[in-house]
């Protein structure tokens, strides 16, 4: 039996931010793209590159979450699609990952060739995109720590942030010296970072994918609590994973004398209450009853 709770994915509570983070980035891209071909600079094309794939994941992630807060007619996808939004972040860490190849193969194939940077144009754009991605990380941190999918599309405008920084960064060094080998020594450094968050996201995403044990809660734990339980003999068959985002699952069979209601109703009020598992499938077994070997699932 299972306890009854609202199924809505984490994502859909920040569906509004992700369409104006997407408005902002969307319309902020064509200038920056414009801007690196004016001036010449690898740092700046690289930024405003990445900020064309920050366009594809918060639309797909928009997509995800949409999708995710969908039941399929007849009640055959009985998971519905809450997965969407997991493979919407495992899509922008591919992105991040390749954005990330086709700077580092540009910014090498650079060294040593005679480059121009025009860095007034460089420094104005390099400001507003710095200027457009603060205002999405504002809009979609506080998604981050609730949805998966949110958080693949903060980690991607994150990521483009700092590499607008790299772009200011880059153009005062080159002013400074006159060297634009700065503008290359920028691009190879964001290229870096987006490795570095890609992996970090692809972890995670995996990890669900795999029915991982949720960050923060250890089965063995569960498991004592369980068992601590009143009229609770023993416990079996302990399974814990994330369907999505905010929303941890848990199967478990418990063996108990005594009324089974009042255990089913301690142990799911248990997951609930002290490890925020709203989505459990609790089997009561008699004491006398014959069953398989567990297999200690977790």
């Amino acid at each position: 039996m299972g306890a009854g709770h609202s199924h809505a994915p984490a994502s859909s509570r920040h569906r509004g931010r992700l369409t104006l983070s997407l408005a902002i980035i969307g319309g902020f891209f064509l200038v920056e793209l414009i801007g690196g071909i004016l001036s010449g600079s690898l740092a700046l094309l690289t930024d405003a590159a990445h900020m064309g794939a920050d366009v594809i994941t918060l639309a797909t992630a928009l997509t995800a979450s949409v999708l995710a807060s969908r039941t399929a007619p007849g009640g055959t996808r009985t998971f519905g699609l809450y997965r969407a939004e997991v493979l919407a972040a495992g899509l922008a860490a591919l992105i991040m990952l390749g954005m990330a190849a086709f700077v580092l193969t540009q910014a090498i194939g650079r060294i040593g060739q005679p480059v121009e940077i025009e860095t007034g144009i460089m420094m104005v754009v390099g400001v507003l995109g710095l200027g457009a991605n603060i205002a999405a990380l504002a809009l979609l941190r506080g998604g981050s720590g609730e949805s998966i999918n949110v958080k693949g599309a903060y980690l991607e405008v994150l990521a483009d942030t700092i590499g607008s920084v790299g772009v200011l960064v880059a153009g005062v060094l080159i002013i400074a010296t006159g060297n634009p080998l700065w503008d290359t020594v920028a691009a190879l450094a964001i290229g870096a970072f987006i490795v570095v968050r890609a992996v970090v996201l692809g972890r995670e995403v995996l990890s669900v994918l795999f029915q991982h044990s949720p960050r923060g809660i250890d089965p063995e734990q569960v498991m004592t609590s369980l068992t601590g339980l009143p009229g609770v003999e023993d416990a079996h068959d302990l399974h814990i994973w994330t369907l999505t985002s905010g929303m941890p699952v848990a199967t478990v069979h418990l063996v108990a004398h005594g009324g089974s209601h009042d255990v089913l109703d301690a142990a799911s009020d248990l997951l609930h209450r002290e490890y925020g598992i709203s989505h459990s499938t609790i089997q009561v077994e008699p004491s006398s009853h014959d069953a398989c070997e567990p297999d200690h699932g977790w």
